[in-house]
Formats: structure tokens, sequence, C-alpha cells
């Protein structure tokens, strides 16, 4: 008895001979069929071989360009005030200037003015504390100074500077006064009996109109007036205000 084995091969045998004969014999040729569907990805290939070393670059030797210029900003705030720079290198002497209009004519009047010098014509002393009277007139502008009283009275108001020069052969002390108010004191001492020496003093004064000035001894009273050697009292009008 054949394995069943042996009798399934048998038979398909027998089905398959027929079939190879027929294609074998005769030409058919039917319809393509359908594309398949698309395979997945490969994988990626291999590193290529490293390539040759390529040409040096230029180099870059032109300046870069300038663009278009950009429209104004808007004004900053202004900036503090810088150190004061060094004085700069003196300039060339300018040209001469025209010639000025001519000023005013001087309208001086003579009654705003007053000056007078005054010397004491006697060799004796005045007495201690006592008015010094000058009799000899120098100078006497406007008759402001009176020999008789010793006095000057003021008639143009303002600042005077009174001044006296005195020959002393003894100790000398003089007063000026203002109004019976005493201004100033200048005292002098003679250090040799046998000898005769200036003595002077001087300062400006305010004085009122009417108001009266005059010289007095104070302690002392060695003035003279001797031809060899002057006593003056002077004084003149500085400002009249």
């Amino acid at each position: 008895m054949l394995h069943p084995c042996v009798v399934v091969s048998g038979v398909l045998l027998s089905l398959a001979v027929p079939t190879i004969i027929s294609m074998e014999s005769c030409e058919f040729s039917g319809m393509p069929g359908m594309p398949g569907i698309p395979g997945l990805p490969g994988r990626d290939g291999r590193d290529g071989e490293k390539g040759e070393k390529g040409q040096p670059g230029r180099l870059w030797q032109d300046k870069p360009q300038k663009g278009d210029q950009g429209e104004p900003g808007v004004m900053g705030p202004s900036g503090k005030r810088g150190v004061v720079g060094k004085p700069g290198p003196k300039g060339a002497r300018g040209h001469q200037g025209l010639p000025g209009e001519p000023g005013e004519a001087s309208h001086t009047d003579a009654t705003q003015q007053s000056a007078f010098s005054v010397a004491r014509g006697t060799a004796t002393m005045p007495g201690r504390s006592s008015l010094i009277r000058f009799t000899n007139v120098i100078t006497d502008f406007n008759k402001d100074y009176n020999t008789e009283t010793g006095h000057f009275r003021c008639r143009v108001q303002g600042t005077y500077y009174f001044v006296y020069h005195a020959s002393a052969e003894e100790k000398l002390c003089v007063v000026l006064k203002l109004e019976n108010t005493i201004v100033a004191s200048f005292c002098d001492h003679v250090q040799n009996h046998n000898s005769r020496q200036v003595s002077s003093g001087g300062l400006s004064v305010y004085v009122r109109r009417d108001q009266e000035v005059w010289l007095e001894t104070g302690d002392y009273r060695g003035m003279t007036g001797k031809p060899e050697g002057y006593s003056i009292f002077s004084g003149f009008l500085i400002n009249a205000h």
C-alpha cells in the first residue's frame, strides 16, 4: 500500500505537466498589472571622498563705500557750559578813528569859585589858646577871608581844603575850627631853640554857606611872621555841592 504523501505528489505532478506543456506551446499576453506600493526609503550611502583644495579668495583692498546721507535727527538738549579758554593773542592795532564833534563851551560861574592865601604880618607870637590873625593878603578870590576878624566865611557851599605853613621858633600847636567846633589839631615841638623849623597841616572839610573857618593856638604858640620866615594860611574850594 502506497503512502498518502506519494499519492498526493503524483496527483500534483500530473496536474502541473499539462500546464507547462501548454505554456511552451502557445503564446498568450494579458493586460499589465497595477504598479506596486513604493518601498521604504533606503539607508544613507557612505561618505564621499575628500575634494581637492580650492583656490584662495581675493583680498579686500577697497575701502568701505560711504552710504547716502540720512535725514537730520531731532536736536538734542543743550550741553553744559565749557571751560573758559585761554586769552587769544593780541590783535593788530586798529586804524585811527575820526575826530569827534567839538564839545560844548564851558560856562564856569566865577561866583562858584573860592580861594585865598594870607600871611601873618607880625613877628609877635599870638596868645595862648587864642585866634591867629593873618593880615597880609596874598590871594583872596571873591574876598572870602576877613583880615579884621581872621575868619574865612563860606559863600559857596561845598568841600574845601584848608592848610597852614608856619615858621616856628618854639613849640607850636594849631587848632582848625569850624563854627567853634574843633575839626583838627596839629602840634610840633622844636628840639633846638636856636633854630627855626616849618610846621604844616591840612585837611578837607565840608562847609555850608555862611559858616566860618579860622585857626587858633593851643597850649603852645610859637608862630612868627618875620620876613625871613612867613606863616601862611590858605584854603580853596574843591567841589561845590
